[in-house]
């Protein structure tokens, strides 16, 4: 069977790696450099830059005066991307890849640079590109792509929205110096998240001297000046920087869709549970749909579409998909917020446990967070939202319990080393 996919990220390089596995004959379409965003201006970079922050707080915690360039930094992200990429070069050693944009003629062939190609089934993996607010001045803003390339650290920096990749940056940037202040449209940040888990992440980025304008409305930007709206009153944030982060937008463009009759709107590809789209043989994973923006939800959406492609189930659950924010301390969550079970009419108990109760973080001098887990009267865990040190990984054993149905009952019966940070996870099962 021939397969053709378009894209170079996740949801693109990672499915024709494993199809090629499978055996099938696999041609890889991608425009940009493999890794896609996430490799080479998102996921990967940034945390680079994370780590580097992380050692700046680290130090200033232990009282030395030692501080790691920001160009160091800049230096160590660009070594990891390439040697990352020369990686995803060996991995599709069996999958014939082609540069370029590719565009479809019909249903069944697909055009680059001239050349028709042709294939049994199509996995379109095309993610997506920054979005912005259509008010004057917001093409003079920086991008997630362009702040990843600043050579130096700004003495002050504007952050429009409160989102991820927002907050991420603000993080970043306030351990390197820089006077940070953060607008974001919605009642809180993390609009998607718990709304208590955000209220606690603000307040501890406030202590950082992050200053947070939530409810605030941008109606204008005129260089390093930014004018916004807030309970009708107009207000303006003068900065060195501005950086446009109101999330991202499928990218479809250029694609030609319609010739292959594809269905999609301004929210992407529509697509079914198997992530087949409006026509048979043809699929779309990753951001390029609109749904959950991460690359571990390409990553297993490509999955889940070659295993229907290659006639074979699978038991993913797409209901329970991890999300990590990695700002100082992290946040992650899985599973359905208080919010969500109370519109959904779910009687649920909320267990907490704290941070600055747990040894190993006192021992780290991390006593900041929290965990909290949602847990339904059958005693079912339906959803985990942790703020601290290490939060990203813990989250998994959270993921884990909820994808096998495990009870909480059942859970304070498992045994956890001591000491460490998982130890916050058991302690709330245990409240």
């Amino acid at each position: 069977m021939r397969l053709l996919i378009i894209g170079g990220g996740p949801g693109g390089y990672e499915t024709a790696v494993e199809a090629a596995k499978r055996g099938l004959e696999v041609t890889l379409i991608t425009e940009g450099p493999l890794g896609g965003t996430c490799l080479n201006e998102g996921c990967i970079p940034t945390k680079t830059f994370c780590h580097y922050a992380e050692l700046i707080e680290q130090n200033l915690k232990a009282g030395l005066d030692v501080k790691p360039s920001f160009a160091s930094a800049a230096e160590r992200k660009q070594a990891v991307v390439e040697q990352l990429r020369g990686g995803i070069d060996i991995l599709l050693k069996n999958v014939q890849v082609v540069s370029g944009k590719a565009q479809f003629k019909d249903s069944g062939t697909v055009v680059c640079d001239g050349q028709e190609y042709t294939a049994d089934r199509i996995i379109i993996a095309t993610g997506s590109v920054s979005a912005s607010l259509p008010v004057p001045g917001a093409g003079s803003c920086l991008t997630s792509r362009e702040i990843l390339d600043l050579k130096e650290v700004p003495e002050s920096i504007c952050v429009i929205g409160g989102g991820v990749i927002g907050l991420e940056f603000a993080s970043i940037f306030r351990s390197f110096g820089s006077e940070v202040t953060v607008l974001e449209f919605c009642p809180n940040i993390l609009p998607r998240f718990d709304s208590d888990l955000a209220k606690r992440l603000r307040q501890s980025l406030s202590k950082r001297g992050i200053n947070i304008e939530v409810q605030a409305q941008v109606t204008a930007i005129d260089g390093g000046t930014v004018t916004y709206l807030k309970k009708g009153k107009e207000f303006t944030v003068q900065a060195a920087k501005v950086l446009m982060a109101v999330g991202r937008r499928p990218n479809v463009e250029d694609l030609n869709l319609e010739a292959a009759g594809i269905d999609y709107n301004r929210k992407g590809i529509t697509v079914n549970d198997r992530f087949e789209t409006s026509v048979p043989g043809i699929y779309a994973v990753g951001d390029v749909t609109g749904g959950i923006m991460l690359a571990h939800a390409a990553t297993f959406q490509g999955l889940h579409a070659l295993n229907h492609i290659c006639g074979q189930e699978d038991s993913i659950r797409f209901d329970l998909i991890p999300a990590a924010v990695f700002t100082m301390p992290e946040v992650a969550a899985v599973g359905l917020t208080e919010e969500q079970c109370k519109e959904q009419g779910i009687q649920v108990r909320c267990l907490k446990s704290f941070y600055r109760a747990n040894g190993k973080a006192v021992s780290m001098d991390e006593p900041d967070g929290y965990c909290k887990l949602i847990v339904a009267d059958d005693g079912k865990l339906l959803g985990a939202h942790i703020m601290g040190a290490h939060a990203s990984d813990i989250i998994h054993e959270a993921a884990l319990a909820m994808y096998s149905g495990i009870s909480i009952g059942s859970l304070q019966s498992v045994i956890h080393a001591h000491p460490t940070l998982s130890e916050v996870f058991q302690a709330a099962v245990n409240v």
